[in-house]
């Protein structure tokens, strides 16, 4: 019996510095995944945007107040910019929290335009369109994750590993 004690506490000792050094590495590391991810899916949106169609006319009555009276010229450019200069920002950590709140609000608009069904009975139904493809009942399962990624960056800040940290440390140190 006596060799299971020392397996066991070798075990929790083990598991005591795998944790001790994952919560170091946490406010260097965990963020920086999800900054990453998200600068890339926005920048990538946006420069799709820049080399492509402005395809806004087609679906302006469908975005929420006050975006649809913005003329779509304007819209396409403020959506394109805001997706490269955010998602660039995003992946080094710059104005984070700004940008963060920045694409909260351009994806809950383009949800509202594009992913969320046009007419839902119950929340059974809405739930259909929890899904990446399109099959008409609406798409919205990227942009909610992408929300709940980007809320909690803007809740979180950008991390240690990131320009805003970097000037924080250097210019606003008490």
């Amino acid at each position: 019996h006596h060799h299971g004690k020392t397996g066991m506490s070798r075990f929790v000792a083990m598991n005591k510095s795998v944790i001790r050094a994952l919560d170091k590495s946490a406010p260097w590391l965990s963020l920086l995944a999800v900054r990453v991810l998200m600068g890339w899916e926005y920048l990538e949106s946006g420069l799709e945007k820049f080399h492509g169609e402005n395809w806004f006319a087609d679906i302006q009555g469908q975005f929420p107040y006050p975006f649809n009276v913005v003329p779509p010229a304007i819209s396409w450019q403020m959506a394109t910019w805001f997706e490269i200069i955010g998602g660039a920002a995003l992946i080094i950590g710059l104005g984070t929290r700004f940008f963060s709140l920045s694409l909260i609000i351009l994806t809950l608009v383009a949800t509202a335009a594009v992913h969320w069904p046009a007419e839902w009975s119950s929340f059974a139904v809405l739930m259909k369109g929890y899904v990446i493809t399109d099959d008409g009942f609406g798409n919205f399962k990227l942009p909610v994750l992408f929300l709940a990624m980007l809320t909690a960056l803007l809740i979180y800040g950008p991390g240690k590993l990131s320009l805003d940290a970097f000037i924080r440390r250097r210019y606003m140190a008490k």
